[in-house]
């Protein structure tokens, strides 16, 4: 039997035991949060300065001016490169989400080897990147005929989003009960009724999570932008500011850079604001249900 001052020693080592591993675990938090939040601090920072106030940027907020973004806005043309950055990113993710919707329903629905083989060809979209055949890409739009306008990136941002959006609404689709449907079917609904007025509205997590991950990643891209638009008047933000990187005989304006990131990135982080409810439950929902 334990004596009564060695079962106290014992409790006091397993305490301080369990204390040092609390501390470890918020000291390994802390460092996360600084590492990943102090390049934004610093951004941020820098944007608040004048474009020729070239200080070490590590030098945060020794300035507070609205030059840099003055200059950004006007510079970048930001009202039509917000505009030709909502056209594409909303055209995109709409079409995205109702055909991913549309190509996840019957292979979710249906138990054959033909939904199976149509489940894995979406998937294996998520193998190859685009990037790498880029070249027959663009060649095939010019023999195609298509021209290189605003809309033209939306085809390359529904194709590489779609493999992605199918595997997510079709692994949500199998929590969506076969009853309520059937009861729809009982009442003489016909399958496209059944499909837009009973299963979409109860994918509605899954697709707000759609959304914001696919629209997030529209947003900020400048590659497909860069590659298939020719008019800078129909550039989006992201190309818009490469313009302040510079080059070998004009240096980089980082502050103008800065502000003009913080100018791309309000738009996304008001939606973000908007729809974090839905985005949380959307991603619970689609981890415990698919």
């Amino acid at each position: 039997m334990a004596l009564p001052g060695k079962k106290k020693e014992k409790e006091a080592v397993t305490y301080a035991k369990v204390t040092w591993k609390i501390v470890l675990l918020y000291v390994l938090i802390t460092a996360f949060c600084i590492i990943v939040i102090a390049p934004l601090v610093i951004v941020f920072s820098s944007s608040l300065r004048r474009p020729e106030n070239q200080n070490s940027p590590l030098m945060l907020f020794i300035e507070f001016s609205g030059a840099s973004y003055v200059r950004a806005f006007s510079q970048m043309n930001y009202p039509m490169e917000l505009l030709n950055s909502l056209m594409t990113t909303g055209l995109a993710v709409f079409c995205i989400v109702v055909l991913a919707t549309m190509a996840a329903y019957p292979i979710g629905r249906i138990k054959s080897r033909m939904a199976r083989f149509l489940y894995y060809f979406f998937i294996s979209g998520l193998i190859i990147p685009s990037q790498m055949v880029i070249v027959p890409i663009a060649q095939t739009f010019h023999r195609l005929g298509i021209p290189n306008t605003r809309f033209t990136p939306v085809l390359m941002f529904i194709t590489c989003s779609l493999p992605f959006s199918v595997f997510l609404f079709s692994g949500f689709m199998k929590g969506v009960p076969v009853e309520v449907e059937e009861a729809a079917y009982i009442d003489g609904a016909s399958l496209w009724k059944r499909f837009s007025a009973v299963v979409f509205p109860l994918l509605k997590p899954a697709t707000v999570s759609v959304i914001i991950t696919q629209g997030m990643w529209i947003w900020n891209d400048y590659f497909y932008p860069m590659v298939f638009i020719s008019r800078q008047n129909q550039y989006s933000l992201p190309v818009g500011m490469l313009q302040f990187l510079g080059d070998k005989e004009n240096p980089a304006q980082w502050n103008i850079l800065f502000a003009a990131c913080v100018l791309c990135a309000l738009p996304l982080i008001a939606i973000f604001m908007i729809l974090q409810k839905q985005f949380i439950n959307g991603i619970a929902a689609g981890a415990v249900k698919g």
